[in-house]
């Protein structure tokens, strides 16, 4: 199905969101049609945001919004859907539009398996009346689908699209991009020659891809990294843990500003414990490039000012490699809380590939790595 058939049976004029591969043809015709425009298309910080943003919108227009995510955003919406939106609260009417990852038969990322299996659940669970988008989807039938789901939405119910691989479209390309040069597999690979033997938390997507193969083209082993998957904007969170009970071990975290943005009362929580042993690295592309390189809000923020108001001792921003170099060996041997900005290019080799090793493998070796320090 055409996206913007697809948008144009909706016949909603306010979409916000959090980016997805699989809905990568709605989200080209969205920023195509709008770019980024507060009065028609937001892509939010995090589903939930997404949602109260939605809410919000509904309660100034009296008009129906509609959320796209990739069904692993399905658990940030729980909260504000069932406490906020549901008809036994203020009822308030929300189309969802999600990417289905993981689906049932289809192979995917382990980080997507037991999210797809339950993501129908969690929309019945919630009240949330859903219709699956094939391939074979015709107009009329979405069409059909969209005059009861006008009936649920009178009533201040929620209704969803779960989306199936392929079955949106859109031939239009869109190009993203922005005026950094510094690509992420090379600074990575600065990372990685700096930090030794110290342990890596990664964030996911494809600079955990990219440390992968880094360490394989080093023959180094994967012992010192835990890639996170999944669980977008968590990375930090799971370094500070591994930081305050390993003081003595310097602790490195690869974050994304997608990531960063998404959960950035993290950086907060860091900030007042101080660990003095930790280094988190935000590699600021400005976009969600793993999904397809829509953009964030960090091209507009100050993160390092965010991070020393945050209690971050040291915090630099750093556009080239010499730079780098020397924020990244100062952070090596200080014995305080760094926080890193890497301007970074959006794109990465076609043929990168993805890790080897199953989670649990690579859970598994990090804590007998961790064990020995």
């Amino acid at each position: 199905m055409n996206a913007e058939k697809f948008t144009e049976i909706i016949g909603s004029d306010f979409y916000s969101g959090v980016p997805d591969s699989q809905l990568k043809a709605l989200c080209n015709f969205l920023m195509n049609k709008y770019g980024i425009d507060p009065n028609h298309h937001v892509i939010s910080a995090n589903e939930g945001t997404c949602v109260s943003l939605a809410a919000g919108y509904h309660l100034a227009t009296g008009k129906v919004p509609v959320v796209y995510m990739q069904n692993s955003g399905e658990g940030n919406i729980i909260n504000p859907t069932a406490s906020l939106l549901n008809d036994k609260v203020y009822a308030i009417p929300m189309i969802f539009v999600i990417g289905w990852r993981g689906e049932p038969g289809i192979h995917d990322e382990p980080q997507h398996i037991f999210q797809g299996e339950i993501t129908l659940k969690i929309l019945d669970d919630m009240d949330i009346t859903s219709f699956v988008i094939g391939k074979n989807t015709s107009d009329e039938e979405l069409e059909n689908v969209m005059k009861e789901y006008r009936k649920l939405l009178a009533k201040g119910k929620n209704v969803a699209f779960v989306v199936r691989k392929g079955a949106l479209t859109y031939d239009e390309k869109t190009e993203y991009k922005n005026n950094s040069t510094m690509l992420r597999e090379n600074i990575i690979s600065h990372i990685v020659n700096i930090s030794g033997e110290d342990p890596i938390v990664s964030t996911t997507g494809k600079a955990s891809r990219e440390l992968f193969e880094i360490r394989e083209s080093n023959s180094q082993g994967h012992k010192y990294d835990f890639l996170t998957v999944g669980s977008m904007g968590h990375s930090s969170s799971i370094a500070l843990g591994i930081a305050l009970n390993k003081p003595k071990t310097k602790v490195w975290c690869i974050d994304g500003d997608g990531a960063a943005l998404m959960h950035m009362g993290a950086m907060a929580v860091i900030g007042a414990n101080s660990p003095r042993n930790l280094v988190h690295i935000v590699i600021n592309n400005s976009a969600h490039e793993t999904v397809g390189g829509m953009p964030t809000v960090a091209s507009k923020i100050d993160l390092v000012g965010i991070a020393r108001a945050c209690g971050y001792s040291s915090a630099v921003s750093v556009d080239d490699f010499e730079s780098l170099d020397s924020a990244l060996e100062s952070a090596k041997t200080k014995n305080e809380l760094s926080f890193i900005e890497v301007k970074c290019a959006i794109g990465a080799r076609d043929d990168l590939g993805r890790p080897t090793t199953t989670a649990i493998e690579n859970k598994d070796n990090f804590m007998n790595y961790l064990k020995q320090l």
